[in-house]
């Protein structure tokens, strides 16, 4: 059994590395213990998005219902045969994570099955189920049973994960409305984004930055470096959005390239030597 959830954790690891190079940094520059928790979270997270972002020759309807009734079953009986959700409920399970976040998470993505014009209150229980829970999953790993930790660390941590997904958001307008016919940003028409509406959703981006940080500060020394490095990386990306017009930000996906991640990694690892972070 021990040999089958260890290569379990290997699959999450795989998925991670193959879809994100600059979340497998963060995650490998997490304290060794954390790193097969937190590729089994986003294996599972990677999973569901790909069911509704890519797979538009299925029934995506049926695929993340039977997603979402397979995760139910493993995290009850503790065992899938579906490696991703074994080693997810593994992870569940032993950190006591809420079935409430996976809920939320999964209602997030089944938002995103239908073309909808999202208000303000949409839009916040999308941010919410899509990112703010995956870091409160993060976070009760982060925490190893520390609930007055967890509870004191939540409302940031929620924080962190709205910023990184508005900056997707603002990020992929371009290719979320051309290929799948969504705009998250409420009461906001693709065809009319303006240097005005743009400069209204950094504003609510740069607060929930600010509304981070000294989370972050908080975090064990054993987690504060890869969620510092994540942080970096998404400000830097949103600076660089920042600077562009509205019009470029619909024409061209905005990146931050290699040698611009590995310098951040650099900078990072030396003030977390220097007990500056």
């Amino acid at each position: 059994m021990d040999l089958f959830k260890q290569t379990c954790l290997k699959c999450s690891k795989v998925i991670t590395e193959a879809y994100s190079t600059s979340f497998t940094l963060g995650i490998k520059t997490l304290h060794q213990k954390f790193h097969a928790p937190i590729y089994a979270i986003y294996g599972f997270v990677r999973c569901a998005d790909e069911i509704v972002d890519t797979f538009h020759e299925h029934d995506k309807r049926q695929l993340l219902q039977e997603f979402k009734e397979h995760t139910y079953k493993a995290i009850d009986t503790g065992i899938s045969l579906n490696p991703v959700l074994h080693a997810f409920q593994c992870v569940v399970n032993e950190y006591n994570i809420d079935k409430e976040f996976i809920e939320a998470f999964l209602k997030s993505m089944e938002m995103d099955l239908d073309e909808q014009q999202y208000d303000h209150q949409l839009y916040g229980e999308y941010i919410y189920g899509s990112a703010e829970v995956v870091g409160l999953m993060c976070l009760k790993v982060f925490c190893e049973g520390d609930q007055e930790m967890f509870d004191r660390l939540k409302k940031p941590a929620c924080s962190l994960g709205a910023a990184f997904q508005k900056v997707n958001f603002l990020r992929d307008m371009q290719s979320d409305f051309v290929e799948r016919g969504r705009v998250y940003f409420p009461k906001i028409e693709f065809s009319q984004f303006d240097n005005l509406s743009k400069a209204e959703i950094e504003a609510d981006i740069c607060k929930d930055f600010e509304d981070a940080y000294q989370g972050i500060m908080e975090l064990p020394r054993s987690a504060r470096l890869g969620v510092y490095l994540a942080y970096k990386y998404y400000m830097k990306l949103f600076r660089k959005m920042q600077n562009l017009t509205a019009t470029h930000i619909m024409s061209q996906r905005v990146r931050v390239p290699d040698n611009t991640k590995l310098a951040l990694l650099v900078g990072s690892y030396l003030r977390f030597r220097l007990n500056a972070i």
